[in-house]
């Protein structure tokens, strides 16, 4: 398909906005670009200092359940991206792991939705 090119942007519900909008902006870097409240519902987008995809961390869940997203995200040295997320007190699920596919590990963040920091081969 040539008429759609990027995925620009996901909504992810949460329970707890303040304590998830914290995690995503203080351990993983996230920029706020909107922070909205409306009939009782929060609404918090972000996106990661070199831009593209936005993450829209949401407390109007609709048809989505918090806790149930599984996010890769990408770094070009996996031992910095750990030892940093480390220092800064996020639970690591696992050491680094080198597979056919690249290095990574993984962490949940405070609503359980899980992450994998993946350092591809290719």
């Amino acid at each position: 398909m040539k008429t759609i090119d990027k995925l620009m942007m996901f909504h992810m519900a949460v329970h707890d906005m303040d304590k998830v909008k914290e995690f995503y902006t203080d351990k993983l870097g996230f920029t706020v670009t909107a922070d909205k409240e409306y009939g009782g519902k929060h609404w918090v987008s972000m996106e990661l200092p070199g831009g593209g995809t936005s993450i829209n961390l949401t407390t109007e869940h609709e048809n989505m359940k918090p806790g149930t997203m599984k996010l890769y995200l990408s770094t070009p040295d996996i031992e910095a991206a750990y030892t940093e997320l480390k220092a800064k007190g996020v639970k690591l699920t696992n050491e680094v792991t080198d597979d056919q596919w690249g290095k990574w590990f993984d962490f949940n963040d405070p609503d359980e939705n899980h992450f994998l920091v993946v350092q591809a081969k290719y």
